[in-house]
């Protein structure tokens, strides 16, 4: 069969990868054709365009570059038209995605599959009409998405498992009895995690390297440079500090850390899967309105993965008002070994992992993916 697949950004050539790996072993005849990233183009097939030609985030950046992305657009509807494939599998990525699926329902092409979920129960919920009309089959990898898709909405998705916290469970497993192939920082280690995007790096990386300053005599403070990021960006925050950066090495770091600061998105699960204690840590523009907005009129109560998935508070969260160097300060202090919160937290962790249970995601959306495909 042939399948088309379009991501957007590094997580997504990620998880597309391992879909498409599980995908050619049960089609010997798969052929695939993408939007992508280097990932997926290991896997073999034809990558159309690179993710990164169209990782666009934020309103000014997306009108900076409107006609790019309108014209990557029009190129992908056309790409698909041409090749007719046998499904197209979009990966997150919504913005786009959805508007593809909506050309490849219109035009009658094929089915479409949605890996990864549009995370509409955050923003733009009106989303579902279009997802109902325009896409076949849904792929989730929160547990708490399937009460929203079906108990709210109505809609039948499946949920597949979390194949990040399948990716580290096999991270643990290959490194639990020999060295990760980086050298062990002889102290300990706090690792900052500041995001995928040089905005949200701008936003937060200073006050991290200003909350953990007063400890860079007793541990070692390790930030994790993203792999859509050049190292060069880096430089002009950790110039002149003793923060080290690593480049490709955040599973690496998190094994080996003690404690974590961490931007919002992923990080806060693969931190949590890796039972390393964090503090959350988002800062917007407008932090006195953001935090009116969130107590009074945003529907989601939590921005971290670990404390949605929980369905409680975790890990503390320091967005919109509550972000202060003095704030991100006294929450590390307290997860530190021998901090009153560190403990807790590791014990809280647990109902994280049984609420994700163990299925391996990619294999088992690949299996339903064949079977629908096949009748």
């Amino acid at each position: 069969m042939k399948y088309y697949l379009i991501v957007g950004e590094a997580s997504g050539d990620l998880h597309a990868s391992h879909l498409m790996r599980m995908l050619k072993e049960r089609d010997a005849e798969a052929q695939f054709r993408f939007f992508g990233g280097d990932l997926m183009s290991e896997v073999g097939g034809t990558r159309v365009k690179h993710y990164r030609e169209l990782a666009y985030m934020g309103f000014v950046p997306v009108l900076l570059h409107l006609r790019t992305i309108l014209n990557n657009m029009k190129y992908c509807k056309q790409d698909i038209l041409s090749w007719q494939p046998d499904v197209v599998i979009l990966v997150d990525y919504p913005g786009f995605n959805l508007d593809i699926a909506k050309y490849v329902k219109t035009k009658g092409i094929c089915p479409v599959y949605y890996y990864i979920s549009p995370k509409i129960w955050a923003w733009k919920e009106y989303r579902i009409k279009n997802i109902k009309r325009d896409v076949d089959e849904l792929f989730s990898i929160l547990p708490f998405e399937v009460d929203f898709f079906e108990g709210k909405h109505h809609y039948p998705i499946h949920y597949v498992g979390n194949p990040t916290a399948q990716e580290v469970r096999e991270f643990l497993r290959e490194h639990e009895n020999s060295s990760s192939g980086h050298s062990v920082p002889s102290t300990p280690v706090i690792a900052l995690l500041a995001g995928s995007r040089k905005q949200e790096i701008k936003d937060n990386l200073p006050a991290m390297i200003a909350a953990t300053e007063h400890l860079s005599g007793q541990y070692d403070i390790v930030l994790a440079g993203a792999p859509s990021i050049e190292p060069a960006y880096y430089e002009q925050f950790i110039e002149g500090t003793k923060v080290r950066l690593v480049v490709n090495q955040t599973y690496a770091l998190l094994a080996s850390a003690t404690a974590a600061l961490v931007t919002s998105g992923t990080a806060t699960l693969e931190t949590c899967m890796f039972r390393v204690p964090q503090v959350v840590c988002y800062e917007t523009p407008l932090p006195q309105l953001i935090g009116f907005l969130k107590r009074h009129f945003i529907k989601v109560r939590w921005v971290s993965l670990v404390n949605l998935i929980a369905d409680r508070e975790v890990v503390p969260e320091l967005v919109a008002e509550t972000f202060s160097v003095d704030n991100i300060r006294r929450e590390l202090e307290a997860l530190l070994p021998g901090g009153h919160k560190r403990e807790q937290m590791l014990a809280d962790y647990d109902e994280v992992f049984r609420r994700l249970g163990d299925s391996h995601a990619p294999e088992r959306a690949a299996d339903i993916m064949i079977e629908k495909l096949n009748h």
